[in-house]
């Protein structure tokens, strides 16, 4: 078995067996607790510019298939694992995690403390570093690391955005029977969703609740925005720094009271963006499927899936435009918001979330009658 290596920008150095591609690559070394859904988390835009621990003990166990995909190619730069299983064992599975990952160029280490890693990445924040499976000197790669930019004022929800707009038809496919009772039905209304770095889930979610769904380019101007007659806007998930999306902060501004407006995840910061807030970097993230969420409006508590290294600053938003609905109850930043006056409301966690939980279902039900309530 081939040796790999991944190096830290600290000058650590972890040593393990190479899996996936044979090549080497470079980002912002982040952990997911998820004990589920691997496939998901490798094809989430979000994860564009990242290498990614996985604190559970074993992955690759059930293998891949193209239902599962959050997009059309992993994201991930690379996979950070302690046991990776060559094999699968699962009805649905395809092909083995390994040849998805190695077909898509994806390095893989095997064999590691991820313990010890996430523990060092939890105490001093995550780090800039370099995955090689192809071994390679450790001193010159922890100067790779170094060298590769922060992710501190990247601006990289355009750079995975789609190019062109595009109609999004496919509903959820594996549901209840009581959620299949929508299928067939006419779309109730037309939603336009920027797209930065958009999963497939969300968009499912919002066909199933009775919507058309054009998905556009995050570089689309309100006035394109507009001509569509929209009766909903929906501001998707994305990577990188929210900070640097200044035009688009400047678009979602001129929408506001147009149409009533939805956001998830980074739709939630660049919200906070155009409503005069600021956002900041978070030392290690929130990245699992198990985050507590209280619910300020109904007070109760909510499971939620997270995907996020920056958040909304609350101080920073106007109190008397805005009211706060949702708190993290690990660290108490800020998980969701509502506009006073207008139709906008937006969280930072993943109410869509596949495989899961599914507590935060309800937030595209609170969109459709959002919707239905502007319009009459």
């Amino acid at each position: 078995m081939e040796r790999a290596i991944l190096a830290l920008e600290d000058g650590t150095v972890f040593e393990g067996r190479s899996f996936g591609a044979r090549e080497v690559r470079s980002g912002e070394v982040v952990f997911n607790t998820s004990i589920t859904g691997y496939q998901e988390i490798f094809t989430d835009p979000s994860y564009c510019g990242q290498i990614v621990v996985l604190t559970n003990p074993q992955i690759g166990n059930y293998g891949a298939n193209p239902a599962d995909n959050e997009s059309s190619q992993p994201f991930i730069e690379g996979l950070v694992v302690r046991d990776f299983s060559p094999v699968a064992s699962n009805w649905r599975s395809e092909e083995a995690a390994e040849e998805f990952l190695g077909k898509n160029s994806v390095p893989v280490i095997s064999g590691i403390d991820t313990r010890a890693l996430v523990r060092r990445l939890r105490s001093q924040g995550v780090m800039r570093g370099v995955i090689s499976g192809i071994d390679g000197d450790p001193k010159q790669l922890v100067e790779q690391a170094r060298a590769i930019p922060s992710m501190a004022g990247l601006d990289l929800a355009t750079q995975v955005s789609t190019v062109k707009p595009y109609q999004w038809l496919e509903g959820v496919t594996a549901c209840s029977p009581s959620e299949l009772d929508t299928e067939g039905q006419e779309p109730r209304c037309h939603v336009v969703a920027y797209d930065f770095g958009i999963k497939r889930n969300i968009l499912r979610r919002l066909v199933q609740n009775g919507c058309k769904v054009t998905v556009i380019p995050a570089l689309s101007p309100a006035e394109d925005v507009l001509a569509l007659k929209p009766d909903g806007v929906f501001l998707s998930n994305g990577p990188g720094d929210p900070e640097p999306l200044a035009f688009q902060a400047a678009q979602v501004r001129k929408l506001i009271g147009k149409a009533p407006i939805f956001g998830i995840c980074l739709g939630h910061q660049v919200l906070g963006l155009a409503l005069g807030g600021k956002t900041y970097k978070l030392k290690f993230g929130h990245r699992g499927a198990n985050h507590p969420v209280l619910n300020y409006r109904t007070n109760k508590v909510e499971i939620t899936s997270q995907n996020h290294g920056f958040a909304v600053d609350p101080d920073s938003l106007n109190a008397s435009e805005v009211e706060l609905t949702h708190i993290n109850l690990n660290d108490q930043t800020l998980e969701g918001f509502r506009h006073k006056n207008e139709p906008v409301f937006c969280v930072q966690y993943h109410p869509e979330a596949a495989p899961g939980p599914h507590d935060s279902r309800y937030l595209f039900d609170d969109f459709s009658q959002l919707i239905q309530e502007f319009h009459g």
